[in-house]
């Protein structure tokens, strides 16, 4: 029992780690102008598209999931407000929740859990 749920939460709390040191880093800027911008949206869509899909996963209850994911989004944009050279942004949590929303609709379809 208590493997099943590492095994579950594990790539949870490894991801959303990984999100935390992203966004803890000071610039992202690539310096390729408008390219940089949108790259780094396409960038938070896909993060947040991989733990929309591994809340799912873990909780196999897809409105809970969603929530879950877009919780974490307010909460990496305010560390982000915290962190030099960068800033939480609305739009940036909206492209977020996007993002796991996308996640969870996904793998949802993929592993048939409809809820």
């Amino acid at each position: 029992m208590a493997a099943a749920r590492l095994n579950l939460w594990l790539p949870v709390v490894l991801w959303a780690a990984l999100i935390f040191t992203f966004s803890a880093i000071p610039s992202l800027g690539t310096g390729l102008g408008t390219w940089d911008v949108v790259l780094r949206k396409l960038a938070h869509l896909a993060e947040y598209a991989v733990l929309g899909a591994l809340l799912c996963r873990a909780l196999r209850r897809e409105p809970v999931a969603f929530l879950l994911g877009s919780l974490y989004a307010v909460t990496d944009e305010i560390h982000q407000a915290f962190v030099t050279g960068r800033q939480g942004a609305p739009l940036d949590w909206l492209i977020d929740t996007i993002g796991v929303a996308a996640g969870v609709l996904l793998y949802a379809r993929w592993a048939g859990t409809r809820t």
